[in-house]
This record gives C-alpha cells, structure tokens and sequence, in this order.
C-alpha cells in the first residue's frame, strides 16, 4: 500500500507561474487595501470593485501555466498516494494532472450563490457579470473565501493531515490561520518537509527544510522521499 503524502500548498506554489502574491514585496496588497476587495463588507460597500478585481485576477490566471513545481507533485502519483490541500484559488494543480486537491479558500473559475454558499457555478471564461444569478436568483458573487468568513474545507482537510504518512509544505510562511493550523495534526513522528526559500518563523517538529523556490524545491524533495518508500 502506498504511504499518504499530504501536501499543503500556498502562494509561493504558483508564484513561478506568474501568479502574484498577496504579501510579497510588489505583490497585490500594495495596490488593493484588504478591506476593498476580500472581505463581505467590501461586497456589500463596493461590490463592482470587487467584482472587477477578481475578474482581473481570472484573467491573468487563464494566461498562465503550471510550472515544474506542479508537475513534480504529480510524479509522485507513481509512489505516494497524494493528497493536495491548497490556499491558493487557482487551477494550476488540476491543470498539471493532480487527482486529489482540495481548495480551502474558493476557486477562482467559480461563482457561487449570494444566499446560499452549496449553490456553485463554473464561470465561463474569464468575466463574472452583474445580472448572472443563481437558482434562487441572488447575484452570483467569486467563490472565494474572504477574510473573516469561515473556511468549510477545513473539516476535510484535518482528517487527511491526521493521517499523512508524510507532510509536506509548499510555498506558505505558514502565517494564514486556519490552514497554518494544520501542521499541527500530523501525528508526532511523521516526517514534515517545507519547501520555500525562507524558513517560517513558526515553531515546527520533525522538520526538513528546503530552501528553494517550489520549482527547484520539488525537485529536491523528490529524492528525498525515494528514501522513504
């Protein structure tokens, strides 16, 4: 039986694939203040800014690709079974062929219900419009997780953490609660790797750290869990 990789993946991940991140330096926050475009009031205050600018992000999202880093996790396919839980809201894992992956904060190239969150859409494109309403005929708002709602994937995704064989972080400072959280299940003595080219400042046990980019770092960690087969 194959042992269960669990791999937590966040920004970093998609960075090499020209995805912007939040928190870098020259990354979105430093054009958008937080409280203009990811949280409920925003939408309620201003919900054409926020329409727009997620319609940006869709936009540059559907000009870009997986990277390495994607790919190699989907190599590991052949000798782990694989398990991604990502923060990120882009598609860029399924596109590389990952089978397993669950989104914790929305997905970017869906649209949900404005009453009733189970109510969910694919977006066609890259465009979510005024007038475009769901079943119960809300307007249809992104499928995002904002700042300060609850994040219901967590239920599914502690039960994968408490029984990874392996951990395996991604791209994430490890700073964003409640998906940070998650390290904290794996049971003691499971071996956690973090790949990123700057160590988390949080306190992690059993822990090997690769210092690279995901594209680079992927590559490495892929030699090192040959070792644990």
């Amino acid at each position: 039986m194959k042992k269960k990789l669990v791999i937590l993946t966040g920004a970093g991940m998609s960075q090499e694939s020209g995805i912007r991140t939040f928190r870098d330096m020259g990354g979105l926050w430093e054009e958008y203040d937080i409280e203009e475009v990811a949280t409920p009031e925003a939408w309620r205050r201003n919900p054409e800014l926020v329409m727009r600018f997620y319609n940006d992000r869709r936009k540059q999202l559907l000009e870009s690709k997986p990277n390495a880093g994607h790919v190699g996790l989907v190599d590991l396919e052949n000798d782990f079974d694989v398990h991604i839980i990502t923060q990120n809201v882009d598609d860029l894992h399924e596109r590389a062929g990952s089978k397993s992956v669950l989104h914790l904060h929305g997905e970017l190239k869906k649209a949900r219900s404005s009453v009733d969150e189970n109510l969910i859409y694919d977006i066609d494109g890259w465009e979510l419009k005024f007038g475009q309403k769901c079943a119960k005929g809300s307007q249809l708002r992104p499928f995002i997780v904002w700042f300060g709602e609850a994040v219901p994937a967590m239920e599914d995704a502690i039960p994968l953490a408490e029984k990874a064989d392996i951990m395996v972080v991604i791209g994430t400072s490890l700073n964003v609660y409640p998906a940070a959280g998650l390290v904290n299940y794996v049971q003691r003595g499971t071996p956690i790797f973090v790949v990123d080219p700057e160590r988390p400042s949080v306190y992690i046990r059993n822990v090997i750290y690769i210092e690279e980019k995901a594209s680079k770092g992927v590559e490495i960690l892929k030699q090192k869990l040959k070792e644990l087969i």
